[in-house]
């Protein structure tokens, strides 16, 4: 049994280990092919003679040709190094390192919100049925098709310009003061995963509740709690949590356009910032983080699969 284990997170880590590496040549190649000088980032257009010029790629390591750069890259990776921004002159790891508590609490916030919610809403809606269901399917549409930035946009206006509930900028300070800071950020992201949750949930418990084994402890008199609770919730929490694990990793990609609308000084604002500048370095650090933490999620969501579902097994066992 313990080999078995062993032997599928030893599968899964080499899987991951390849998207990773996959990810990086993808990223460090793409990055690479766009068009104009990176130099431009650190001159801010001075004019320059041409062994300047050649001093400072030099300097930068962009003169090396596509194989070497990469590969000196990837040992800087390796070494936790993710080289040098050519805007702010410092690591970008020490970028990354003093960002990624701003927007990882606000993807923490916009999650629990989206899954919250999200599954209360397809729980009650497939339970009740009728004008409930038909009500919450709207929303549930309506939602999902809302971009993330329009949504930003509404909620500023409304909360944060028009009634003056919630600070319209900035992430503020201590966790009371940054969850607060954070409440409309994390609702704008939260809303199209929301609906998201609404549907797939709403189809997932309607399932269930259909299924002979709930008939059959209706007609043995099991309350309706117990049901819902033992047989209902629980088979469809699996599929439901790996859909709800590919959105959460999903939410971080989404931090660059809510960062920038609220002002938030956190990972995604400095991606935008730094697309914007050809800052490479940095875009080719963020982006790998990225990927990481996406392979990362979805490996503790099949690892807790068997946790919540007796029939699913990890490395051909059960739990």
């Amino acid at each position: 049994m313990a080999r078995s284990l062993a032997a599928w997170l030893g599968r899964r880590a080499l899987a991951a280990l390849v998207t990773l590496l996959v990810a990086s040549i993808l990223i460090y190649g793409s990055l690479r092919l766009v068009p104009g000088d990176p130099v431009l980032a650190v001159t801010g257009g001075r004019r320059l003679t041409p062994d300047q010029i050649a001093a400072l790629r030099a300097g930068y390591g962009l003169d090396r040709g596509l194989v070497q750069g990469y590969l000196e890259w990837l040992g800087g990776v390796l070494r936790l190094d993710l080289g040098t921004s050519l805007t702010y002159q410092s690591g970008v790891t020490t970028l990354l390192t003093g960002r990624l508590g701003v927007s990882g609490l606000l993807v923490a916030y916009s999650a629990v919100l989206a899954i919250a919610f999200g599954l209360a809403v397809a729980l009650v809606s497939a339970v009740k049925g009728g004008l409930v269901d038909r009500a919450a399917s709207i929303v549930a549409a309506l939602t999902t098709a809302t971009p993330t930035f329009v949504a930003a946009i509404g909620l500023l206006a409304l909360f944060a310009v028009g009634l003056g509930w919630f600070p319209a900028t900035g992430a503020g300070t201590g966790l009371a003061g940054r969850l607060w800071h954070l409440t409309l950020p994390a609702v704008a992201m939260a809303i199209a995963a929301f609906g998201v949750l609404a549907r797939v949930g709403n189809a997932a418990f309607a399932g269930e509740l259909g299924r002979e084994h709930v008939e059959v402890a209706r007609s043995r008199g099991v309350s309706g709690g117990a049901i819902i609770r033992r047989h209902v919730v629980r088979n469809a929490l699996a599929p439901l949590l790996t859909i709800a694990g590919l959105l959460v990793a999903s939410l971080f990609v989404g931090t660059a356009v809510v960062e920038t609308a609220f002002g938030v000084d956190g990972v995604g604002s400095l991606l935008v910032s730094s697309v914007s500048r050809r800052d490479f370095p940095v875009v080719q650090g963020i982006a790998l983080v990225a990927v990481a933490l996406f392979v990362l999620v979805n490996t503790l969501v099949d690892l807790a699969l068997p946790f919540i579902d007796p029939r699913v097994t990890v490395g051909g066992l059960s739990r």
